[in-house]
């Protein structure tokens, strides 16, 4: 039987590439390379086997090599058959880490907090887990700052298409679709929301927007359609068949079922791919459908994703997160759980002197007035930021 390769990459001649890209990314993640610093010499994580399975991304890299300079030790492969950056992996692999990526072959998987509380529910969570998506320094920057750089970032890269004045539709109007609404909204153009919850839906008509039903904004003429939900069935091809000519459609919500990709393959008259991850369909109409990223992650799949700095919140929240399994065995039972209100706030904390920025502190009077810790932290579990 053959052994396992130490590692499977695109091209290891990209090491150097990678390398230098790394060494960049890291001086805008702050957090990461401050528990490096916090952490290195004690290495928390020693004995710890880290198998990831994400992005293999630049930003990734730092990652890995912080956990693995915590004393991890780590393997990784991709999650997305777009995302990897080949140069990230290879520098990776070149640093003695098994890594298993390369851009445009490996599978896309549908893990994720929903199906983690799904495995908790039908007894199926074997081992305690950490919900980090939902930490405030993961889901109110990366989910709304980063797409809010990244969406447009994938879009224009992708077809050079100038916003300003287009109808746009963001479908779901959370984290990821208040960032993607903002970012079109920044260019010029005007943006229309569909979503299923009051709640989010008087937000965004509160913030300005108009929300209606796909099927309405289609026929006010959009022509650019990003769908942000992680649900299926968001665009599909009864509204491919009413869109004008030449509409853009997209994901940032991560999965690929948002929109029908298997109705556009199945009905098209033709389909051409114009450049990686852009595909231009014609259907029976006579019109066309321009389809981005194979429906996928635009932001990761036709641009580099979310910029070094927002996802070092992430991240630190991560590795956090791997230090409290690892150095408290017995003290999380099985089920989710979620990273301890101090160390979300820790991880703000470790990213402000990188912008300039200079806190308040609460004298003993206003501590006492406050009822709260002068150190933090200041608020509670349920408060929504």
């Amino acid at each position: 039987m053959s052994s396992k390769p130490a590692y499977k990459v695109a091209d290891i001649n990209l090491a150097d590439f990678g390398r230098k890209e790394i060494v960049m990314a890291e001086k805008e993640m702050p957090g990461l390379m401050s528990l490096r610093k916090k952490y290195g010499t004690e290495k928390p994580l020693k004995g710890a086997r880290v198998a990831g399975c994400l992005h293999m991304t630049i930003q990734t890299a730092v990652l890995i090599e912080t956990l693995t300079e915590l004393g991890a030790d780590v393997q990784w492969s991709s999650c997305n058959i777009f995302s990897t950056q080949d140069h990230a992996a290879a520098a990776i692999a070149k640093s003695g880490v098994p890594v298993y990526a390369w851009k445009g072959l490996s599978e896309e998987t549908t893990t994720g907090v929903h199906n983690l509380y799904k495995m908790m529910r039908d007894g199926k969570l074997k081992v305690p887990a950490f919900n980090v998506n939902d930490s405030v320094t993961k889901s109110k920057f990366d989910n709304l700052y980063g797409c809010r750089e990244s969406l447009t970032d994938g879009i224009k890269r992708a077809t050079d298409v100038m916003l300003a004045g287009k109808t746009c539709v963001v479908a779901g109007y959370g984290d990821v679709g208040k960032g993607s609404a903002q970012s079109l909204r920044a260019f010029g153009a005007r943006v229309l929301i569909t979503e299923i919850d009051p709640i989010n839906a008087l937000q965004a008509a509160c913030e300005g927007y108009q929300v209606t039903t796909m099927e309405d904004a289609i026929k006010q003429g959009a022509s650019i359609f990003v769908t942000t939900t992680g649900c299926r069935d968001i665009i599909t091809g009864a509204h491919f068949s009413a869109m004008r000519d030449d509409s853009i459609v997209c994901n940032i919500g991560h999965f690929d079922i948002e929109i029908d990709v298997k109705w556009l393959d199945e009905n098209c008259v033709e389909k051409v791919n114009i450049k990686p991850q852009v595909d231009r369909y014609l259907l029976k109409s006579g019109n066309h459908v321009i389809l981005l990223a194979e429906g996928r992650l635009v932001n990761l799949g036709c641009a580099m994703g979310h910029p070094s700095f927002v996802m070092s919140n992430s991240f630190t929240n991560q590795v956090l997160a791997q230090i409290e399994l690892w150095t408290k065995p017995g003290q999380y039972p099985i089920g989710v759980h979620f990273l301890p209100k101090k160390l979300d706030e820790e991880v703000a904390r470790l990213h402000l002197d990188h912008l300039g920025v200079k806190l308040t502190k609460l004298s003993s009077t206003q501590s006492e007035y406050l009822g709260l810790p002068a150190e933090g932290p200041f608020k509670p579990d349920h408060y929504r930021y």
